[in-house]
């Protein structure tokens, strides 16, 4: 049965539960790693220094007071900093959305302050966003669908791949995360506030669905798997948070059965992987030099951003420890082995670095961070979902993929009480890590996570700073993390008794059918006030770019005890380790409220003290629940 092209879908819903702590020299968020269960003593002694500063990659990348964020409005997610070769300086719906969704589960799980104003304020900008005319519409007219817009919020009006319709239902179910953990605050008066926004990229999917669309690496116009994916979760979800709100999605309701039933084109039985993108047109995209046999990261990150940690391991949404899933994961990874220089000799049951699909030349066709460390949060989230269960099933479209992890691997059902279950999740943990450890070996050593590393010699290339390759690094860590520490359930669940969401099923007809739901224009949210201890002292982040050459050290100095009191001798030091396309130095200095101080840069030249120039700057730290950034440029 024939349904008309569908859109590109790119769900890297990255769900990121982090613990976090907080001390009077911390940066905005810092997160403590829980024990595990199992250990790699390498790989942890790394993610313990590297996770903090992958929230920081994150957080310097967010307006207004982002330290590589210039000119972004508030809440605005700027891609990186990178302004040309290539040029990312702005803020993509897709990525943005997808980084909030990992503030959002941080917030889940610490309620940290600063986290959470984050994330309000990027649910302001988008509120505003929706309303912003652009070339592919108005907010009646298709206008959600609009893929990147400059950081200060107006159109983007150059030629570009639009619609990407991929963008409204990852802003949706990142909303919907947030309004549901309002819901478990008792705040549900907050959660209706921020519905209408929902509605309205809801709305947008229930009428587009059906519509092509370019997929998320923005090249091949036709059906993603990825979008139509994150589709039917968008209009699952917005059909249950409806249900709690005592409101009604009936298009949400309609139209997810049908996006469902599309999904299942997108496997090949035959093949035994899913077929990522089904274009229209006979051309393989902008970015490729042979036709693309289908196979496509994408796939793998539809399925870690659909997850059900509850979920069976569900053949019809793809989930993680599903037989389809598993599969194509094989059939992804092993495209990818003869091609990287950095992936020669490495036998076929241990992790590689991935790119995004194989005939990719974007750039010159490296792997890239986030497409590896996708693999790694599948297989932890399996490891997860097979906990829950209490059983491992390997079936005959899954057991290449088993016999690669445990090469004694048998066609059966293997419950959490024999040996077997226990030594295939800890193989599979295995193989988890060990995409951890590509990335690991390809970080530079100061943390910062560019958009791609050398096929030859694994160094970082292309943009740099990538806010999605931050963010997938928290999102595997945490999946990790969650598949260590839960317990196995000892008594295999009967599927029977798991829960589903109101739209799961597939229909007994699939029609291309659109239902256009209610669009309204949401003016300005009044948040209240975050919720925290009345702090004694707040931790002031101080920024300033400067271009500097070795041998040139950057130090704070002021008028308080805490800063030197204006000997140059006392003064405190900044850090260069954040230095790259973005020239900056900083420093964390824990301030009492109240504080009324003045502060000045300056550099030491050979032992030589360089002042820069112009009045003091001033400060008057005010009671706050979150840290505080002072972003400066050096005067000369």
């Amino acid at each position: 049965m024939a349904i008309s092209t569908t859109m590109t879908i790119i769900m890297l819903v990255s769900v990121l539960v982090l613990s976090l702590f907080r001390t009077a020299n911390a940066s905005p968020a810092q997160i403590v790693l829980s024990g595990t269960t199992r250990s790699n003593p390498s790989l942890d002694s790394w993610l313990l220094a590297e996770i903090p500063e992958a929230l920081d990659g994150v957080l310097n990348n967010i307006g207004a007071d982002g330290a590589k964020a210039t000119g972004a409005r508030s809440g605005s997610v700027v891609a990186s900093p990178n302004t040309k070769d290539p040029n990312y300086y702005y803020t993509w719906t897709r990525d943005a959305a997808l980084t909030a969704r990992c503030l959002v589960d941080i917030v889940v799980s610490s309620a940290d302050p600063t986290l959470q104003s984050a994330v309000q304020d990027y649910i302001s900008f988008q509120a505003d966003l929706q309303a912003v005319s652009n070339p592919s519409g108005g907010l009646l007219s298709g206008g959600l669908g609009e893929p990147k817009f400059n950081v200060d919020g107006s159109a983007f009006t150059d030629s570009w791949g639009r619609p990407q319709r991929d963008g409204p239902a990852l802003r949706a179910m990142t909303l919907m995360a947030y309004s549901n953990w309002l819901i478990d605050r008792n705040q549900s008066s907050l959660a209706q506030t921020i519905w209408p926004i929902i509605r309205n990229d809801l709305s947008y999917v229930s009428e587009y669905w059906n519509s092509s669309t370019y997929d998320l690496w923005e090249e091949q116009n036709g059906s993603s798997f990825f979008t139509s994916a994150v589709q039917y979760r968008a209009l699952s979800d917005g059909a249950s948070l409806a249900d709690r709100l005592n409101l009604s999605c009936p298009n949400c309701l309609s139209q997810a059965p049908q996006t469902l039933c599309f999904l299942q084109y997108f496997w090949s039985p035959s093949d035994a992987f899913i077929l990522s993108n089904l274009s229209p047109t006979a051309s393989p995209g902008p970015n490729v030099t042979s036709p693309r046999s289908g196979k496509d990261i994408n796939s793998i990150l539809a399925s870690i951003h659909t997850f059900n940690p509850t979920s069976p391991c569900d053949d019809t949404t793809f989930q993680p420890c599903s037989s389809r899933a598993l599969a194509n994961l094989k059939s992804v990874v092993d495209a990818f082995r003869p091609l990287y220089d950095i992936n020669r000799g490495i036998p076929s049951s241990h992790a590689i670095a991935l790119g995004r699909y194989p005939e990719d030349v974007y750039q010159g066709g490296h792997p890239w961070y986030l497409c590896t460390l996708a693999a790694a949060q599948l297989l932890y989230q399996a490891v997860s979902q097979w906990k829950y269960l209490g059983f491992v099933t390997i079936e005959r479209t899954s057991l290449a993929f088993f016999r690669d992890v445990y090469p004694s691997a048998r066609v059966g059902s293997y419950p959490s009480s024999e040996r077997v279950y226990a030594e295939i999740l800890d193989a599979v943990m295995v193989l988890g890590d060990g995409y951890l450890g590509v990335v690991q070996k390809y970080t530079p050593s100061n943390g910062a996570l560019a958009e791609q590393f050398s096929r030859d010699s694994g160094a970082p290339v292309s943009a740099t700073d990538l806010t999605w390759s931050y963010v997938s690094l928290l999102t595997a860590e945490k999946a990790r993390r969650d598949a260590s520490s839960a317990p196995a359930t000892a008594n295999p669940r009967p599927l029977g008794t798991l829960p589903s969401s109101p739209s799961s099923s597939l229909p007994a007809e699939c029609h291309p059918t659109s239902e256009k739901g209610i669009y309204s224009t949401v003016g300005p949210i009044e948040w209240p006030p975050l919720r925290c201890a009345t702090p004694a002292s707040v931790s002031v982040r101080f920024n300033v770019r400067v271009t500097t050459v070795v041998g040139e050290d950057v130090f704070l100095v002021g008028s308080v005890t805490q800063l030197g009191e204006w000997d140059v001798n006392r003064a405190v030091p900044l850090d260069a380790h954040q230095y790259g396309v973005v020239s900056l130095w900083f420093t964390r200095v824990s301030l009492p409220v109240g504080m009324e101080l003045e502060y000045k840069f300056f550099m030491r030249v050979g032992g030589k003290v360089v002042w820069e120039s112009g009045l003091n700057r001033e400060l008057q730290v005010r009671e706050s629940c979150k840290n505080v950034s002072m972003n400066a440029v050096w005067r000369d």
